[in-house]
Formats: structure tokens, sequence, C-alpha cells
């Protein structure tokens, strides 16, 4: 039997936990206004200093999954703690840093807190009445829109009136408070945690994949995709896949259980969390480019950086705001629906964007319907999958599912510069996006939702776990915490 906390004292849980999941997404969108600038303000070149951004990305992959693991393994609470620490330390070398590889080293030092947002959602499985653990999961969840959103309008407002230094510093605070707030006020000692030895072959196969994998993705475009370095990663990733694959399910404890990981519900529920992490990410790259391209090109909206980042921002609050929403659907109809609706009102908003370009407020719209639907949709993905795994995988099952998602976005990324490269016009000598180029890239939102949601309308739910909102005594685990 798992212990849980008082309503009262359960409630301030999760919004610790949820304060842990903004700060560290956060961190995701901390340098976008700095971009163009950061040649400049740490003397190197562009292609080095996009690295910035790429190490960011490559750490949250590679320490996602490990620090799942490592939750079961030694306790979750214990892992939340352990991740503030590279939060904190990433903030300082990046505010002390003068020159690119200091830069470099902190940026991906912030990335590793990426694994508090699983591990958190994986928490309230042990600590939250059954009663709300539908609703703290799904607050949980938009926690990442959320501090996604805001670090746009936050990064700008300093950068624009302080030292670009003084990011760094304002997000190393923030990491020290959450780390007193779970310190005093997340519980410790009920969660029973995996007694074995850690995977370490698995965690370096893991490693080698992932990280061949997003390079040959995130820089294919720098590269060019018929490179043979780009060419090298793609087939590195794909052997590193294999032995991998064939490591894990040789070793008696391995990093990510495939065989779970297999189950109908889990790979079903992963599969669709690739679909909604490209179309998530699709309109972060679409809708801001649209906001700030001059008026004189006809379809671009002449904003600054600040004003996109505001009018960006009441997306990811909507998230949060209908998440309550998100949690009462899959009580009543189960998560799979709530999964597969979330996909198509995504499909919708890119639908309506074909109408709605032109204006401010039509693409503030475009943006609201879509996270609306991503924020249903990441509310039932953790839902999924705890209801198929055992009590002492929760965590490492839900680090593999965001990065599952992770992988959607970068992959997102990549096939949306492409279509917007490939689709240009001439504006003064320089080559920008086209209006078609932005068309196109919609369509093709609009089509993984679709997507999304068909796969999501196929996962096989196990009777025994319609939703968490009404979830069964969990199985003991191995071991005592």
């Amino acid at each position: 039997m798992v212990d849980t906390e008082p309503d009262g004292r359960a409630g301030r849980v999760v919004g610790v936990l949820a304060l842990a999941g903004i700060v560290a997404a956060l961190m995701q969108t901390l340098v976008v206004p700095l971009i163009g600038d950061l040649p400049k303000l740490l003397d190197t070149s562009a292609s080095n200093a996009s690295w910035v951004v790429t190490a960011t990305l490559l750490s949250a992959a590679v320490a996602t999954p490990v620090a799942g693991r490592l939750g079961d393994m030694y306790g979750k609470r214990r892992m939340l703690l352990a991740l503030t620490v590279p939060l904190i330390a990433g903030s300082v070398v990046c505010a002390l840093s003068s020159s690119v590889v200091p830069m470099i080293v902190g940026r991906g030092l912030q990335g590793l807190g990426m694994g508090v947002v699983p591990l958190g959602i994986s928490l309230l499985r042990d600590v939250v009445p059954p009663a709300k653990l539908g609703s703290s999961i799904a607050l949980m969840s938009a926690s990442m829109g959320v501090g996604g959103a805001l670090g746009l309008p936050f990064s700008a407002a300093i950068a624009e009136n302080a030292s670009w230094r003084m990011l760094f510093w304002i997000t190393g605070a923030l990491a020290l408070v959450v780390a007193a707030a779970v310190w005093l006020y997340v519980p410790a000692g009920e969660v029973r945690t995996v007694a074995g030895r850690f995977d370490v072959p698995g965690a370096v196969g893991l490693g080698v994949a992932l990280i061949s994998l997003l390079l040959a993705v995130s820089k294919g475009a720098d590269w060019g995709w018929g490179s043979g370095t780009t060419l090298g990663l793609f087939a590195v990733a794909v052997l590193a896949l294999l032995v991998w694959a064939w490591w894990e399910l040789r070793t008696k404890e391995p990093l990510v259980d495939l065989r779970v990981t297999g189950r109908p519900q889990v790979l079903m529920t992963n599969a669709a969390s690739i679909l909604v992490g490209f179309a998530m990410y699709a309109q972060s790259l679409v809708v801001p480019q649209l906001l700030q391209l001059p008026e004189a090109t006809g379809y671009g909206l002449g904003q600054s950086m600040m004003a996109m980042g505001l009018w960006m921002a009441p997306a990811g609050l909507m998230m949060m705001a209908l998440s309550p929403l998100g949690a009462k659907l899959s009580a009543a109809r189960g998560p799979k629906v709530t999964l597969s609706v979330g996909s198509l009102v995504i499909a919708v908003g890119y639908a309506s964007a074909q109408l709605l370009l032109g204006s401010t407020w039509g693409l503030l719209v475009v943006t609201l319907i879509c996270n609306t639907g991503v924020g249903l949709a990441y509310g039932a993905m953790p839902a999924l999958i705890m209801g198929a795994v055992p009590q002492h995988e929760t965590a490492s099952a839900n680090s593999f599912n965001t990065l599952m998602r992770s992988i959607g976005s970068s992959v997102s990324a990549a096939v949306m510069g492409v279509v917007l490269a490939q689709l240009t016009t001439d504006f003064g000598g320089h080559a920008l996006p086209s209006e078609a180029g932005f068309r196109v890239a919609l369509v093709i939102g609009a089509a993984v939702g679709l997507a999304a949601a068909a796969v999501a309308a196929l996962i096989p739910v196990r009777p025994a776990a319609p939703a968490l909102a009404q979830e069964p005594t969990p199985e003991p685990s191995p071991a005592a915490g």
C-alpha cells in the first residue's frame, strides 16, 4: 500500500512539483532572445553559438531516462533534489561565462534538470490521494508548457532592460528555491524503491544512440542532409540502438525494461507521444516567426521579441488552466479518450491557422487552440503509462515517455526547418520563409495531429486501469526506501 498525504498537504506537494517543472522547462527557452547576440557576446561564430541551444537538448535527452531509472532505484524525491544541483550550477556557470565553451557546459548542466518533470509526475502516484491523482498529473504535465511559454517574455524583458547575465542569476535563484521547497515540503520515506545495480552499459548505449540521432537531426540542415557526417551519425544511431536493445533484453536489471515498454498500451502511447511532441513544437517554431517578420512582407506582423513573447504566453497558461478539464474527461471516459480529443484539438488549431493568418489576434487564437490540445494530451500520457506499468517502474517509464516527446520535438524542428528553408521569398536581398512555406508547415502540423489522434484511438487500454482517478491499489515493490 502506498502512503499518501492528506488533501491539504498533497496540494502543497503538487504546487512544489509544478513549480519545479516550470523552472526546468524555463531553461529550454531561456536563451532564445539571445541567439542573435550570442556570437558577439561570446566572441565566437554563429555556428559555434548554436551549440548553446544544442547542448541543452542533448543533455536533457540523455539524462531524462537515466534520472527516471535512478529515481525508481533510490527514491524519486532524492533524485529530484539531485537534479536541482546541475540546474543551480549550470546557471552560475552561464552567468559567469565570457566565452562559448563554459556557456555550452553551463547549458548542458541546465539540460540535466529536465528529468524533474517525469520524476515529479511519478512521485505524485506515491503521495497524492487517488481521488486527486488525475488532476495533479494533468497540472504537473502542464508545467512544461507554462515554463516554455513564460520563458520567452521573461528572458526578453530581462535581456532588453538589464544585463543578459541577470537571466542566469535569476534562474539559479529559482532553482535554489525549488531545491529548498522540495526539501521542506515533498515527503520522503513513503516511496518504495528498487534494489539492484544501475545499468551502466545500457545508459552508455542509449546515450550514444540519442546523441548521434539528435545531432544528426538538429545539425543536418547546417552540415547537409547528405553529408558524410550526418549520414554517419544516423548510421551510428541505428547501430547503437540495435546493440542497446539487445543488451537491455539480456540484462536482468535494464535501464529501460523493453518488455514492459513493448506492452501495447505503453508502446502505442509512446508512439502517439512522438507525434504530439512533433505537433506541439511545430507551432512554437512557425508562430513566433510570423509575429516577428516585417509587415512589409505582406504576411509578417512586425512584432518585437518582447511583444512576440507576450502574444505567445497566454497559450502556455491555457494549458494549466484547462488541466482540471482534462483530468475530469480522463476520469469519466479514460485517458485514451483525452489523448485522442487533445490530438484532434491540435489538428483543429493548425487548420484554423489557414483562416487566421494575418493578425496577431488570429495567431493568438491558433496558439490557444493548439495548446489546449497539447494540455489535454500531455495530461493523458502519464496516466496511460502508469496505468500499464508496475509501481516500481513508474519513474523510468514516464521518463522514457518524456524522451519520446523530446524526439518528436527534435524531428519537428528539423522538418519545419527544411520546409521553411525550401519555400522562401526574396526580401531586400535576403531569403525569408514565404507565406506558402508557413501554410505548408501548418498543414503538416494538422496532419500530424490527426495521425496522433488515430494512433491514440488504437491504444488497447487494459480494463483494470481506465483512469488514474480510480486507480487500483498498486502492487508492492521489492524493497523499501
